[in-house]
């Protein structure tokens, strides 16, 4: 599996990104610069990651002018093609913005930047459905954070389990107090029908370096994707 990684101005986990990839994960990475369109040495069963920061300084909204950038519109054709696609805090605002996941990422609700350690829990997988129950330890660090989306989205994601990820306490129990944005219904990370486009606000690749003591990041990589 060969991963590409997306670099946005304003990006500033991209080197994060790959490197977990390259170095800790053991994949083939290739660096791709916004205003490239060229996603053709990718097949679909390969995956193109936009990481996290603030592309375009975040303004107007988180990732609302990243969508219209020449290699966003070569990603949209990609994952409609089948082809996976991971979005990661501001890689998943971008994606939202999109259309190539529902929703909409809004402002914590104590109007903050949050960046701490949480907890989150698998609730479905990529291709089974099923999920692994132990929580994971993985670090945010986001502004604009908060998942929300109408009663009728909400109710299709339940329905199809395409949540994939809830916030949730060390002990795996799903409640507000583990909510560090208040997004609705502890959610943490979602993915497209299809089960090809994923987003999640948490950052697993900050945690798959053994040298940190946690490598609970490489597992969300498993999850999704089947590589150790």
């Amino acid at each position: 599996m060969k991963f590409g990684v997306v670099v946005f101005p304003g990006s500033n986990c991209d080197r994060d990104m790959i490197e977990a990839l390259k170095i800790n994960l053991n994949q083939e990475v290739i660096e791709l610069w916004h205003k490239d369109k060229d996603l053709s040495m990718f097949s679909t069963d390969d995956c193109i990651v936009l990481p996290g920061g603030f592309s375009y300084g975040d303004y107007l909204r988180c990732g609302a002018i990243a969508k219209f950038s020449p290699m966003m519109q070569s990603v949209i054709e990609f994952a409609n093609k089948g082809g996976k696609v991971l979005g990661v805090c501001n890689g998943f605002q971008i994606l939202c913005e999109s259309g190539l996941l529902p929703g909409v990422l809004l402002r914590n609700s104590e109007q903050q930047f949050v960046c701490k350690n949480v907890f989150i829990k698998e609730t479905a997988s990529n291709e089974t459905g099923t999920a692994n129950s132990a929580p994971l330890c993985i670090p945010v660090a986001h502004g604009e954070g908060r998942y929300y989306a109408d009663d009728a989205t909400i109710e299709q994601l339940e329905m199809h389990r395409q949540i994939i990820y809830r916030y949730c306490d060390d002990s795996g129990k799903i409640n507000p107090s583990a909510n560090p944005n208040g997004a609705i219904h502890n959610i943490a990370g979602i993915c497209n029908k299809e089960r090809n486009v994923f987003g999640m606000m948490p950052h697993p690749e900050r945690v798959c370096n053994p040298e940190l003591g946690n490598e609970d990041g490489k597992k969300i990589f498993t999850h999704l994707f089947g590589i150790n």
